[in-house]
């Protein structure tokens, strides 16, 4: 069966179509043509996918569509300034915090959320956060470090 879905992406509300089934990640991915958000296992191993749902992290593989409904969502597409990068983004280019760059999204995405509970973690507190982000290029030393550089721009408030 064919429902319509409505939730509000990255601050404009938006709708589709989808089999009642359908996961978040191909919702977004498929419906609204935001690929910014990746597949990389289908398995909920990865974190590839996570985007934020009501302001927590979420990986968008283990979630349907329709229980997003009338939700607020952020993906990798939300958190840039228009052609302003955030500092995260921003400490990740630095920082060299990617490779390949198909896991970033969502290390962005994690990383976010630790800092908006955690302002200050350490390096422990961030490599323990990105257990649920598997990245295949790197040893996660840069990632790590990316991470703990953003929060110390977040928390200077440039």
């Amino acid at each position: 069966m064919t429902i319509t879905v409505t939730m509000t992406v990255n601050g404009e509300e938006r709708s589709g179509t989808c089999e009642e089934r359908t996961l978040l990640v191909t919702f977004l991915r498929e419906t609204l043509r935001l690929t910014g958000t990746h597949v990389g296992c289908d398995t909920s191993q990865c974190g590839a996918c996570v985007v934020h749902v009501d302001g927590d992290s979420v990986k968008s593989c283990t979630m349907l569509a329709v229980q997003a409904e009338g939700r607020d969502i952020t993906t990798i597409e939300g958190v840039a300034d228009g052609d302003t990068l955030h500092p995260i983004q921003q400490a990740f280019h630095e920082n060299h915090g990617l490779q390949c760059g198909y896991c970033t999204p969502g290390m962005i995405m994690s990383a976010l959320d630790l800092i908006k509970h955690n302002p200050d973690p350490s390096e422990r507190e961030i490599r323990e956060h990105l257990e649920g982000n598997l990245c295949r290029c790197t040893g996660y030393h840069n990632i790590v470090k990316s991470i703990r550089a953003a929060a110390d721009k977040m928390a200077a408030g440039s």
